[in-house]
Protein backbone atom coordinates (compact mmCIF):
# COMPACT_ATOMS: atom_id res chain seq x y z
CA UNK A 1 0.00 0.00 0.00
CA UNK A 2 1.04 3.61 -0.63
CA UNK A 3 1.81 6.06 1.92
CA UNK A 4 -0.52 9.33 0.99
CA UNK A 5 0.23 12.85 2.69
CA UNK A 6 -3.07 15.16 3.49
CA UNK A 7 -3.67 18.83 3.94
CA UNK A 8 -6.95 20.89 4.33
CA UNK A 9 -5.58 24.46 3.96
CA UNK A 10 -8.10 26.78 5.28
CA UNK A 11 -7.24 29.52 2.96
CA UNK A 12 -6.62 29.57 -0.96
CA UNK A 13 -3.53 31.39 0.18
CA UNK A 14 -2.66 29.10 1.89
CA UNK A 15 -3.73 26.30 -0.59
CA UNK A 16 -1.30 27.55 -3.07
CA UNK A 17 1.69 27.83 -0.61
CA UNK A 18 1.05 24.23 -0.30
CA UNK A 19 0.86 23.25 -3.90
CA UNK A 20 4.05 25.81 -4.33
CA UNK A 21 5.82 23.38 -1.84
CA UNK A 22 4.69 19.75 -3.29
CA UNK A 23 5.85 17.77 -5.60
CA UNK A 24 4.62 16.38 -9.34
CA UNK A 25 2.73 13.84 -7.30
CA UNK A 26 0.01 16.12 -5.54
CA UNK A 27 -3.29 16.32 -6.59
CA UNK A 28 -5.77 18.92 -5.38
CA UNK A 29 -9.16 16.60 -4.32
CA UNK A 30 -12.48 19.08 -4.61
CA UNK A 31 -15.09 16.51 -5.10
CA UNK A 32 -13.02 13.10 -5.87
CA UNK A 33 -15.49 11.92 -7.99
CA UNK A 34 -12.64 11.72 -10.69
CA UNK A 35 -9.68 10.86 -8.50
CA UNK A 36 -11.58 8.47 -6.69
CA UNK A 37 -11.86 6.58 -9.78
CA UNK A 38 -8.54 6.75 -11.60
CA UNK A 39 -7.02 5.86 -8.29
CA UNK A 40 -8.97 2.36 -7.95
CA UNK A 41 -7.69 1.81 -11.47
CA UNK A 42 -4.10 2.56 -10.90
CA UNK A 43 -3.82 5.49 -13.24
CA UNK A 44 -3.66 8.14 -10.22
CA UNK A 45 -1.01 6.99 -7.60
CA UNK A 46 -0.59 10.80 -5.83
CA UNK A 47 1.75 10.99 -3.28
CA UNK A 48 0.05 13.77 -1.51
CA UNK A 49 -3.24 14.86 -1.49
CA UNK A 50 -4.18 18.80 -0.57
CA UNK A 51 -8.55 18.78 -0.41
CA UNK A 52 -9.75 22.53 -0.67
CA UNK A 53 -13.19 21.53 0.02
CA UNK A 54 -12.78 24.26 3.12
CA UNK A 55 -12.33 27.14 0.84
CA UNK A 56 -15.94 28.41 1.02
CA UNK A 57 -14.79 31.26 -1.44
CA UNK A 58 -14.67 29.15 -4.05
CA UNK A 59 -18.27 27.77 -3.54
CA UNK A 60 -20.26 30.88 -4.89
CA UNK A 61 -22.72 31.31 -7.31
CA UNK A 62 -23.63 34.58 -8.68
CA UNK A 63 -26.50 34.68 -11.66
CA UNK A 64 -27.80 37.55 -10.47
CA UNK A 65 -25.41 40.62 -13.13
CA UNK A 66 -23.92 41.00 -16.57
CA UNK A 67 -21.64 37.71 -16.21
CA UNK A 68 -22.69 34.65 -14.38
CA UNK A 69 -20.27 33.78 -12.01
CA UNK A 70 -19.25 30.12 -10.97
CA UNK A 71 -16.80 29.09 -7.73
CA UNK A 72 -14.74 26.21 -9.05
CA UNK A 73 -15.84 24.56 -5.99
CA UNK A 74 -19.69 25.09 -6.70
CA UNK A 75 -21.47 21.84 -7.06
CA UNK A 76 -22.88 20.46 -10.37
CA UNK A 77 -26.27 19.70 -8.86
CA UNK A 78 -26.70 23.34 -7.40
CA UNK A 79 -25.41 24.99 -10.40
CA UNK A 80 -27.98 23.19 -13.01
CA UNK A 81 -30.66 23.95 -10.79
CA UNK A 82 -30.02 27.76 -10.40
CA UNK A 83 -33.29 29.72 -11.45
CA UNK A 84 -31.48 32.27 -13.97
CA UNK A 85 -29.84 29.49 -15.32
CA UNK A 86 -32.48 26.90 -16.09
CA UNK A 87 -34.25 30.22 -17.57
CA UNK A 88 -31.92 32.45 -19.89
CA UNK A 89 -29.18 29.37 -20.37
CA UNK A 90 -30.78 26.12 -20.72
CA UNK A 91 -27.76 24.54 -22.85
CA UNK A 92 -25.57 25.25 -19.12
CA UNK A 93 -28.23 24.08 -16.59
CA UNK A 94 -28.43 20.54 -19.23
CA UNK A 95 -25.13 19.80 -19.94
CA UNK A 96 -24.85 19.84 -15.89
CA UNK A 97 -27.62 17.58 -15.12
CA UNK A 98 -26.97 15.43 -18.25
CA UNK A 99 -23.81 14.62 -17.70
CA UNK A 100 -23.85 12.38 -14.91
CA UNK A 101 -25.99 10.57 -11.89
CA UNK A 102 -27.36 12.59 -9.34
CA UNK A 103 -25.62 11.56 -6.69
CA UNK A 104 -22.93 12.41 -8.78
CA UNK A 105 -23.99 15.70 -9.54
CA UNK A 106 -24.23 16.22 -5.61
CA UNK A 107 -20.36 15.41 -4.82
CA UNK A 108 -18.70 16.66 -8.12
CA UNK A 109 -17.94 20.24 -7.97
CA UNK A 110 -17.61 22.38 -11.34
CA UNK A 111 -13.80 23.01 -11.37
CA UNK A 112 -13.27 19.14 -11.33
CA UNK A 113 -15.61 18.46 -13.63
CA UNK A 114 -13.76 20.91 -16.53
CA UNK A 115 -10.54 18.77 -15.32
CA UNK A 116 -11.66 15.23 -15.78
CA UNK A 117 -8.88 13.45 -18.01
CA UNK A 118 -9.08 13.23 -21.67
CA UNK A 119 -9.26 9.22 -21.45
CA UNK A 120 -10.69 6.29 -23.12
CA UNK A 121 -10.97 2.11 -22.11
CA UNK A 122 -6.63 1.70 -22.99
CA UNK A 123 -6.01 4.68 -20.92
CA UNK A 124 -8.29 3.08 -18.03
CA UNK A 125 -7.05 -0.33 -18.27
CA UNK A 126 -3.56 0.01 -19.12
CA UNK A 127 -1.31 -2.98 -19.22
CA UNK A 128 -0.85 -4.79 -21.73
CA UNK A 129 -2.44 -2.04 -23.79
CA UNK A 130 -0.05 0.55 -25.04
CA UNK A 131 -1.06 4.06 -23.81
CA UNK A 132 1.05 7.24 -24.13
CA UNK A 133 -0.48 9.06 -21.81
CA UNK A 134 -0.18 6.99 -19.19
CA UNK A 135 3.14 5.18 -20.61
CA UNK A 136 5.15 8.14 -22.70
CA UNK A 137 6.65 6.72 -25.38
CA UNK A 138 4.73 3.16 -25.51
CA UNK A 139 2.43 3.91 -28.31
CA UNK A 140 -1.65 4.57 -28.80
CA UNK A 141 -3.47 1.05 -28.82
CA UNK A 142 -6.69 2.61 -29.94
CA UNK A 143 -5.44 3.79 -33.43
CA UNK A 144 -5.85 0.55 -34.82
CA UNK A 145 -7.10 -0.99 -32.36
CA UNK A 146 -11.09 -0.50 -30.64
CA UNK A 147 -11.75 3.13 -31.76
CA UNK A 148 -15.79 3.77 -31.79
CA UNK A 149 -15.24 6.04 -29.08
CA UNK A 150 -12.51 8.27 -29.76
CA UNK A 151 -12.04 11.35 -31.04
CA UNK A 152 -12.80 12.56 -34.87
CA UNK A 153 -11.12 16.21 -34.10
CA UNK A 154 -7.90 17.37 -32.47
CA UNK A 155 -5.56 14.21 -32.44
CA UNK A 156 -2.78 12.40 -33.59
CA UNK A 157 -0.39 10.06 -33.91
CA UNK A 158 0.56 9.83 -29.79
CA UNK A 159 -3.63 10.34 -28.76
CA UNK A 160 -6.74 9.98 -30.01
CA UNK A 161 -8.70 9.74 -26.99
CA UNK A 162 -11.57 12.27 -26.55
CA UNK A 163 -12.32 14.99 -23.93
CA UNK A 164 -14.98 13.08 -21.63
CA UNK A 165 -16.66 16.21 -20.22
CA UNK A 166 -20.28 17.98 -20.88
CA UNK A 167 -20.18 21.36 -19.30
CA UNK A 168 -17.04 22.38 -20.94
CA UNK A 169 -18.78 21.73 -24.17
CA UNK A 170 -21.45 24.43 -23.35
CA UNK A 171 -18.55 27.11 -21.88
CA UNK A 172 -16.71 26.69 -25.22
CA UNK A 173 -19.93 27.79 -26.94
CA UNK A 174 -20.31 31.00 -24.98
CA UNK A 175 -16.84 31.92 -24.60
CA UNK A 176 -16.80 31.65 -21.15
CA UNK A 177 -13.23 33.11 -18.78
CA UNK A 178 -11.70 31.04 -16.45
CA UNK A 179 -9.68 32.63 -13.61
CA UNK A 180 -7.00 30.52 -12.18
CA UNK A 181 -4.80 31.03 -9.22
CA UNK A 182 -0.88 30.01 -8.55
CA UNK A 183 2.35 30.49 -7.33
CA UNK A 184 2.66 33.66 -9.46
CA UNK A 185 -0.74 35.30 -8.06
CA UNK A 186 -4.13 34.79 -10.52
CA UNK A 187 -4.86 35.14 -14.50
CA UNK A 188 -7.72 34.66 -16.62
CA UNK A 189 -7.53 33.20 -20.00
CA UNK A 190 -10.70 32.28 -22.33
CA UNK A 191 -12.30 28.97 -21.22
CA UNK A 192 -11.23 27.41 -25.12
CA UNK A 193 -7.63 27.58 -24.10
CA UNK A 194 -7.70 25.60 -20.67
CA UNK A 195 -7.78 22.64 -22.61
CA UNK A 196 -4.69 21.73 -25.08
CA UNK A 197 -4.94 18.99 -27.68
CA UNK A 198 -2.28 15.58 -27.63
CA UNK A 199 0.31 16.97 -29.66
CA UNK A 200 3.62 14.75 -29.42
CA UNK A 201 2.41 15.15 -25.61
CA UNK A 202 -0.49 13.60 -24.28
CA UNK A 203 0.51 12.98 -20.88
CA UNK A 204 -0.89 17.13 -19.92
CA UNK A 205 -4.30 17.62 -20.48
CA UNK A 206 -4.65 21.11 -19.95
CA UNK A 207 -2.63 24.52 -19.43
CA UNK A 208 -2.62 24.90 -16.09
CA UNK A 209 0.87 25.70 -14.46
CA UNK A 210 2.46 23.11 -11.72
CA UNK A 211 0.84 24.78 -8.52
CA UNK A 212 -2.75 26.73 -10.95
CA UNK A 213 -6.00 25.38 -9.57
CA UNK A 214 -9.21 27.25 -11.22
CA UNK A 215 -10.81 29.66 -8.85
CA UNK A 216 -14.25 30.44 -10.64
CA UNK A 217 -15.85 30.31 -14.19
CA UNK A 218 -17.36 33.17 -15.36
CA UNK A 219 -20.04 33.34 -18.31
CA UNK A 220 -21.03 36.62 -20.19
CA UNK A 221 -24.96 37.02 -20.01
CA UNK A 222 -25.49 36.94 -23.35
CA UNK A 223 -29.27 36.85 -24.72
CA UNK A 224 -28.54 34.07 -27.44
CA UNK A 225 -28.16 32.26 -24.35
CA UNK A 226 -32.01 31.93 -23.39
CA UNK A 227 -32.56 30.12 -27.20
CA UNK A 228 -30.04 27.22 -26.06
CA UNK A 229 -29.85 23.80 -25.98
CA UNK A 230 -27.28 20.70 -24.93
CA UNK A 231 -28.08 17.43 -27.04
CA UNK A 232 -26.51 14.52 -26.10
CA UNK A 233 -26.41 11.23 -27.69
CA UNK A 234 -25.44 8.19 -25.29
CA UNK A 235 -25.35 4.48 -25.12
CA UNK A 236 -27.58 4.81 -22.33
CA UNK A 237 -29.95 7.55 -20.75
CA UNK A 238 -27.85 7.88 -17.40
CA UNK A 239 -24.29 7.97 -16.42
CA UNK A 240 -22.47 7.63 -19.68
CA UNK A 241 -20.47 9.70 -21.53
CA UNK A 242 -21.27 11.13 -24.83
CA UNK A 243 -21.40 9.60 -28.38
CA UNK A 244 -22.06 12.70 -29.87
CA UNK A 245 -22.91 16.14 -28.23
CA UNK A 246 -23.64 19.48 -29.22
CA UNK A 247 -24.43 22.93 -27.66
CA UNK A 248 -26.52 25.21 -29.20
CA UNK A 249 -27.87 28.64 -29.57
CA UNK A 250 -29.79 30.59 -31.94
CA UNK A 251 -30.46 34.40 -32.05
CA UNK A 252 -33.39 35.23 -34.88
CA UNK A 253 -34.51 38.44 -35.69
CA UNK A 254 -37.85 38.54 -38.20
CA UNK A 255 -36.58 34.87 -39.00
CA UNK A 256 -33.09 34.97 -39.54
CA UNK A 257 -30.07 33.92 -37.67
CA UNK A 258 -28.13 36.88 -36.49
CA UNK A 259 -26.34 34.86 -34.14
CA UNK A 260 -25.02 31.21 -33.50
CA UNK A 261 -22.73 29.41 -31.25
CA UNK A 262 -22.34 25.89 -31.47
CA UNK A 263 -20.16 22.99 -29.67
CA UNK A 264 -19.43 19.79 -30.51
CA UNK A 265 -18.52 16.84 -27.51
CA UNK A 266 -17.93 13.32 -27.35
CA UNK A 267 -15.93 13.78 -31.06
CA UNK A 268 -12.51 15.64 -29.91
CA UNK A 269 -9.71 15.61 -27.59
CA UNK A 270 -10.70 18.65 -26.66
CA UNK A 271 -14.23 20.58 -26.14
CA UNK A 272 -14.49 21.76 -29.94
CA UNK A 273 -15.94 24.93 -31.24
CA UNK A 274 -17.44 24.34 -34.57
CA UNK A 275 -17.04 28.05 -35.75
CA UNK A 276 -17.35 27.68 -39.55
CA UNK A 277 -20.92 25.97 -38.86
CA UNK A 278 -21.89 29.17 -37.12
CA UNK A 279 -21.28 30.91 -39.27
CA UNK A 280 -23.11 29.67 -42.22
CA UNK A 281 -26.19 30.14 -40.43
CA UNK A 282 -25.89 33.95 -40.29
CA UNK A 283 -28.40 35.53 -42.00
CA UNK A 284 -30.52 32.80 -43.52
CA UNK A 285 -33.71 30.99 -41.69
CA UNK A 286 -33.23 28.36 -39.85
CA UNK A 287 -34.70 25.61 -41.53
CA UNK A 288 -34.00 21.89 -41.06
CA UNK A 289 -32.13 21.87 -44.21
CA UNK A 290 -29.75 24.42 -43.05
CA UNK A 291 -29.37 23.26 -39.67
CA UNK A 292 -28.87 19.79 -41.34
CA UNK A 293 -26.32 21.69 -43.92
CA UNK A 294 -24.55 23.49 -40.96
CA UNK A 295 -24.34 19.75 -39.05
CA UNK A 296 -22.29 18.68 -42.53
CA UNK A 297 -20.07 21.31 -42.67
CA UNK A 298 -19.49 20.91 -38.80
CA UNK A 299 -18.11 17.50 -39.48
CA UNK A 300 -16.32 18.49 -43.19
CA UNK A 301 -12.68 17.78 -41.50
CA UNK A 302 -13.05 14.63 -39.68
CA UNK A 303 -10.94 12.07 -39.37
CA UNK A 304 -12.57 8.84 -38.98
CA UNK A 305 -11.38 5.33 -38.08
CA UNK A 306 -11.95 2.19 -38.41
CA UNK A 307 -15.02 2.13 -35.62
CA UNK A 308 -15.92 5.52 -35.58
CA UNK A 309 -17.20 6.75 -39.00
CA UNK A 310 -20.65 6.33 -37.83
CA UNK A 311 -20.07 9.51 -35.78
CA UNK A 312 -20.10 11.91 -39.06
CA UNK A 313 -23.76 11.33 -40.03
CA UNK A 314 -24.51 10.98 -36.65
CA UNK A 315 -23.40 13.88 -35.57
CA UNK A 316 -24.65 16.08 -38.33
CA UNK A 317 -27.62 14.67 -37.01
CA UNK A 318 -27.04 16.00 -33.69
CA UNK A 319 -25.97 19.20 -34.60
CA UNK A 320 -29.26 19.87 -36.75
CA UNK A 321 -31.83 18.30 -34.30
CA UNK A 322 -29.85 20.77 -31.63
CA UNK A 323 -30.20 23.68 -33.54
CA UNK A 324 -34.10 23.11 -33.90
CA UNK A 325 -34.50 22.67 -30.35
CA UNK A 326 -32.42 25.79 -29.37
CA UNK A 327 -34.63 27.80 -32.10
CA UNK A 328 -37.61 26.77 -30.72
CA UNK A 329 -36.78 28.67 -27.24
CA UNK A 330 -35.99 31.66 -29.85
Amino acid sequence: MQPISYARPASLASAIATLAEAGPGTRVLAGGTTLYDLMKLDVERPERIVDINGLEELAAIDTSGDELIFGALARMSDVSADARLTSAFPALSEALWKAASQQLRNMASLGGNLLQRTRCAYFRHGEPFACNKRTPGSGCAAIEGLNRGHALFGGSDACIATYPGDFAVALVAFDAQIDIAGPDGERSIPFAELHRQPGDDPSNDTTLLPGEIIVRIRVPADPVGRASTYHKIRDRESFAFAVVSAAAAIRLEAGVVTDARLALGGVATVPWRAREAEQSLISKALTPETARAAGELAFADAVTRQHNAFKVELGANVVRDALLIASGRA
